[in-house]
């Protein structure tokens, strides 16, 4: 079930992405749903209109047509076909607006957001190896992998597998820990790349004026620190919702 669940929001995302309502009917007309669809009272006009409630109308089609496993199967083959090399879903956070970016520093990479994956962007010193296993630590307990890029090696710069573990991740935990400038641009990345980030810092003087509104979690560099980092992060990782649609079925 949660891997329909699954199935349902990538392709929910695609569709708003993507779909005129000649789309709408061509998948009508391979599902055999075209009057599920045009017997809606608000899909077709709130796509043509740019209505707010698009997005919640496309989700209720999806659901009607779910029930047909290989109803899904088709539309997802269907996106392959026609978007498949253009439509890459990465924000951790929906939205109804959408953007497109160009960047001339970066190379696009060809995958998607890994559900499970949290980027870990701190300054390399030994001195904050204990606060990065705690960090795996705590990941590992709620089921995520946290990994840091020092962990890749994939693309001859630097710079271009730091972009690739962010765009990838549905979340970020950044250690402003002695204000380092790269791990400040690097949360620049993950928040214009709509990753949900959660920052950390031995002092909260270490956290840029601007960034000084969210919520960070901060700890003592010791044993009795670390742990009590750990149970914070524990605790924030339960709290971040893994979209499923269990309770729609």
């Amino acid at each position: 079930m949660k891997d329909k669940n699954q199935q349902i929001l990538k392709i929910k995302e695609q569709i708003i992405s993507n779909f005129t309502q000649e789309n709408w009917e061509e998948i009508g007309l391979l599902t055999n749903t075209i009057d599920i669809i045009k017997g809606h009272d608000r899909l077709l006009r709130s796509l043509n209109w740019g209505d707010e409630d698009y997005a919640g109308n496309v989700l209720n089609i999806l659901i009607n047509i779910s029930k047909d496993d290989e109803a899904l199967n088709t539309i997802e083959n269907y996106l392959d076909e026609k978007y498949g090399d253009k439509t890459h879903y990465i924000s951790a956070k929906p939205s109804e607006t959408k953007i497109t970016f160009a960047p001339d520093v970066f190379e696009i990479p060809k995958s998607s957001m890994e559900e499970d994956l949290i980027a870990v962007m701190m300054p390399f010193s030994a001195e904050l190896k204990p606060t990065y296993e705690t960090i795996k630590e705590s990941a590992k307990a709620k089921s995520f992998r946290a990994v840091r890029v020092d962990d890749i090696w994939e693309n001859s710069t630097i710079i271009q597998d730091i972009f690739e573990l962010i765009y990838k991740s549905k979340i970020v935990i950044a250690d402003f820990t002695g204000k380092n400038p790269n791990v400040m641009y690097e949360v620049g990345i993950a928040h214009t790349l709509g990753k949900l980030v959660i920052p950390i810092a031995q002092s909260v003087d270490d956290l840029p004026f601007d960034l000084r509104h969210h919520r960070a979690l901060t700890y003592l560099p010791n044993g009795e620190g670390l742990e009590e980092l750990k149970k914070n992060l524990v605790n924030k990782l339960s709290s971040i919702s893994k979209q499923t649609l269990d309770d729609l079925f």
